[in-house]
């Protein structure tokens, strides 16, 4: 039965999706390269010094002709040229996710959405009406669930699994992609038993009979990856398509995807040559991986909406899963220090390997064990390299130590920061490193004064990957009910205008892209977005409820509101 489930589930996903690409496809039909059209709306924000604020742009050929009032750019368009009148929105340069995962959205799109889910019976009775795209095989997949969102705060365990689905192997992956709860026909297949050992890097949680729980942290995750079986190809193609798709709905007109496979690689670079990419994406090899000694082989990428030029290291886990690596123990659970996915070693090889070959490198640190790692062996082998200008990247920055801030500073490498990370984690990241960690923790302010570059992101399907979401955030540090009432650590939010910046000009730098995109400026790449608010200047409230009027990539109009 569930293998005719997810057989219908996936030609149902390609159907629907595949509608959808036909559409996006006749919607994205450029205009002919010989014809101009002009935006005119309330306000243009164009982050160019020299004119900061417009009323209008004009557009030919995919590249901005001229920004300026309303009648001067209507007027230089000439006679003939297109005119899209967008009322009262604010349009504003592209913005772009500096931190995200097109896979896994498409697959959080596919799979049971345990997200907000309230406790384990929520859970259980969500993985239980599964819809039909969440099977791979006879597998069950499900993702989003996170239990400092449960009244007991504890992780779970896979005895309600057992009862209810017995013989149907679960698997249920964290909100924050670093665990996964499993039940006991998924442990029995991955042959996880009481005597398999912890894997270097990961933890196999136990009961006090020494059994294992159902919880499998980072590394240890992959015992379970061994034996799941992979999607379909049909299966691949309609959930990637349908996160690009989703992108270009929440105002994103650039991705940087952080880790891609190699699978991921070779459609996109399919899909680049035929001209089928919504938006565009700066790809990250993953480093973690076999797949990187290909990547190492190829070197850099370049194509017309694809561009792959870094790596992605992962040196820790993350916060809410205990996987962060820190200088000392837990404040909620003494002894334990987090985990090092790589060793110092086998890290410093691999950024060296990689830099040689002209990638930028981009790595994953949570704890400030990780950062501190990461900085030092980022300078040495950035200096035995002579890339010292190769805008190497570190990836969440999230818990740092006040003389790593000021070191990161110093250093000209980026920190790409997700601001819905800390509205998330507020409620509970305190207890995890106690009162004076936190104090250099998603310190975007502390950073940015310190002369760090921010780029700005979601790191999604961990959070949404609306950019509204993400601007709020950063003006913010409150949830969606204003809380705390002032902000949580307030003295570390931006302001509307850097928030915009660290999602535009910010990423684009980041990328090696400031002289095309990042800011509105004749020649400079036609990427903006029309917001029905001005996210710099509204009440914060506002973003909340505000609406992606209008989403152009090169030119293209790739996404518009009903």
């Amino acid at each position: 039965m569930h293998g005719k489930q997810s057989f219908l589930g996936a030609v149902l996903l390609v159907a629907s999706v595949a509608g959808c690409a036909r559409h996006g496809s006749e919607a994205r039909q450029p205009p002919s390269p010989s014809t101009t059209t002009v935006y005119v709306a309330r306000r243009v924000r164009t982050l160019d010094a020299e004119r900061p604020i417009a009323e209008a742009l004009s557009v030919r050929a995919g590249k901005v002709l001229a920004v300026g009032g309303r009648e001067e750019v209507l007027a230089s368009a000439g006679e003939g040229a297109r005119v899209v009148d967008l009322g009262e929105a604010t349009v504003v340069p592209g913005p772009t996710d500096a931190h995200g995962h097109l896979s896994g959205l498409g697959q959080s799109l596919a799979a049971v959405n345990l997200e907000g889910t309230g406790s384990r019976e929520e859970v259980l009775s969500r993985v239980v009406a599964a819809p039909a795209t969440a099977w791979q095989g006879d597998w069950l997949i499900g993702r989003g669930w996170d239990q400092n969102d449960w009244p007991e705060k504890e992780f779970p365990g896979r005895a309600e699994f057992d009862a209810k689905l017995p013989r149907t192997p679960v698997v249920l992956e964290r909100v924050d992609g670093h665990a996964l709860w499993v039940n006991g026909e998924a442990l029995r297949r991955a042959r996880i038993t009481r005597d398999t050992p912890d894997p270097s890097g990961g933890r196999i949680l136990r009961g006090p009979d020494g059994e294992p729980t159902g919880v499998l942290v980072d590394n240890a995750m992959d015992l379970v990856a061994a034996v799941l079986p992979p999607p379909t190809e049909a299966q691949r193609e309609a959930q990637l398509a349908a996160a690009l798709v989703r992108c270009a709905e929440v105002g994103l007109t650039e991705v940087h995807d952080a880790g891609m496979d190699l699978r991921t690689y070779r459609l996109l670079q399919r899909w680049d040559k035929e001209g089928k990419l919504p938006v565009r994406v700066y790809a990250m090899a993953d480093g973690q991986g076999a797949a990187r000694e290909t990547y190492l082989s190829e070197g850099p990428f370049q194509g017309r909406m694809l561009t792959m030029r870094s790596v992605k290291l992962l040196l820790d886990g993350a916060l809410g899963s205990r996987g962060a690596a820190l200088h000392a123990p837990y404040s909620d659970e003494p002894g334990h220090q987090g985990l090092l996915l790589l060793t110092p070693e086998e890290y410093e090889a691999r950024v060296r390997a990689f830099m040689a070959r002209g990638f930028q490198v981009a790595t994953h640190a949570i704890g400030d064990r990780a950062n501190t790692l990461v900085l030092e062996t980022l300078v040495r082998s950035a200096e035995a390299t002579g890339t010292r200008d190769g805008r190497h990247r570190v990836e969440h920055a999230q818990v740092m130590r006040l003389e790593d801030i000021a070191r990161l500073g110093a250093s000209g490498f980026i920190a790409s920061m997700q601001p819905t990370h800390a509205t998330s984690d507020m409620p509970w990241a305190e207890r995890r490193v106690g009162p004076e960690r936190i104090k250099g923790a998603y310190a975007w302010r502390k950073l940015k004064e310190s002369g760090t570059p921010l780029a700005l992101g979601s790191d999604f399907p961990v959070e949404r990957p609306d950019v509204l979401l993400g601007l709020y955030a950063a003006r913010t540090r409150q949830d969606a009910e204003g809380k705390p009432p002032s902000g949580w650590y307030p003295d570390q939010r931006l302001s509307g205008e850097e928030a915009l910046e660290g999602f535009t000009a910010g990423a684009a730098y980041a990328a090696f892209a400031e002289k095309e995109r990042g800011r509105l400026k004749p020649g400079m790449d036609a990427d903006f977005v029309a917001f029905s608010v001005d996210p710099v200047e509204a009440p914060v409230a506002e973003l909340l409820k505000a609406q992606v009027k209008l989403t152009v990539v090169a030119g293209t109009e790739v996404h518009r509101a009903p």
